[in-house]
Order: C-alpha cells, then structure tokens, then sequence
C-alpha cells in the first residue's frame, strides 16, 4: 500500500490553505480559486512557479528559494498544532497494520516539513517513507511512486495507491500502480487504473484488495 499524505490521510491542505493566503497577502495579493485548485498535490518548486506568475513577480531564483521556505516554516508552525485525520483514514492505517501490510508514505511535501507531519500521524504505520525533494522530480512525475515502489521491493503493479489529487493519482498511474482515488476539495477525472469512493469510512481492508483486483482485471482485459 502507498499513501499520500496531504489531503488523503490528514486534512491539511485547509492548513495550506492559511499559510498560501498569508505568503499572497504578504506580497499585498490575494490567491485565486482556480489558482489554489490547480496547487492541491504541487511540489514546492511548481507551487512558487505558479505563485509568483499570478502575483506578477519576477521569477528570481533566491527569491523564490526564501518564499518556499518561508512558506514551508508557517505551515510547520501549523502543522505542530496538530493534523486532522481525514475520515476513515486512521481506521484503515490501524487496520493494515493489524494485518502486517506494508505500507509506504508517499508525498510531494519536502522532508523537514513532512517529518513534522509524521509526528501527528505516526511514523510507525510505514516501512518507507519518500519525499519530494529526494527525488529528481516530484508529482506528477511517476519519481516518488517508483522510488517507493523499489524500497519496498516490490513492482509498482502490485501497489495500490490513495490519492485525493489530480497530480497524485497521474503520478501513481503513470508509474504503473492501481490508484484508489479519495477526492477531497478538487474532483479528480477517472481513469483506466483508477477507481474512486466517496470516503474511506465504512471500508475495510477486504475492501481495498477488493478494489485493487478490479483494477488488475480490467487492466488485464484491456491489454488481451
């Protein structure tokens, strides 16, 4: 099983949410809504890339290099506050662990900030976790599912990924794993090896495996 983080396990793009509206409202801007929509899952770099045409400004390296961490540093500071977990989502960690499957973290958040994130969740559901600054290029480039994919020892045909985004379910798909899609604030299309629920409340792990050899079957019949 490889887990996103953001959106998908906690609840913390509304945390995003504070901390991009501070960093515009910094520069005397405001975040549009189509804007904000098109950040659920970017990599920081992506973000600052689009933050910085909106606002107009310069693209200056170390100016966007400062923004990133200052953006990074507000949103630890909230993090630390403590994650909402996403509905379901504890539940089935508790579960999957009960049953011995191992699982990885998988998320666009760099590191330093996803470390203070673990320390809300719980470091101890995952046997790896990947980040998006220790791969060459982040979602929704296949990198961090493949990575993931590898440590695990395991290929990524035989994972099952949750996602809530657009840029994390392409990333799962195109590295080749099944994609449970969980949307939350964004919808999310579908997709040959995607499958979508509402919530994963009232799932079990049955569930989960259920879903997966769907997925694996249908693959199988389009490629007969």
């Amino acid at each position: 099983m490889l887990w996103d983080m953001d959106g998908t396990l906690v609840d913390s793009e509304k945390l995003w949410d504070l901390s991009l509206t501070a960093l515009y409202e910094s520069f005397g801007g405001e975040m549009s809504r189509q804007t904000r929509a098109a950040l659920v899952g970017a990599s920081a770099e992506e973000t600052m890339v689009t933050v910085y045409t909106e606002l107009g400004l310069v693209h200056d390296p170390a100016a966007m290099a400062d923004s990133i961490r200052w953006l990074h540093d507000t949103t630890a500071e909230l993090f630390d506050g403590g994650l909402p977990w996403c509905d379901g989502a504890r539940e089935m960690l508790e579960a999957l662990a009960a049953e011995r499957t191992t699982m990885a973290l998988v998320t666009n958040t760099q590191r330093e900030l996803a470390e203070r994130a673990l320390n809300s969740i719980g470091r101890h559901y995952f046997s790896v976790t990947v980040c998006g600054d220790e791969v060459a290029t982040g979602k929704p480039a296949p990198d961090p599912y493949l990575r993931a994919a590898q440590l695990l020892g395991v290929p990524p045909s035989e994972c099952l990924a949750v996602e809530d985004s657009v840029t994390g379910a392409a990333a799962a798909e195109s590295a080749g794993c099944a994609v449970l899609v969980v949307p939350n604030d964004v919808p999310v299309p579908g997709g040959h090896r995607r499958r979508h629920v509402d919530s994963l409340a009232g799932l079990d792990t049955a569930a989960l495996r259920r879903i997966y050899a769907e997925i694996e079957r249908t693959a199988r019949q389009r490629t007969a």
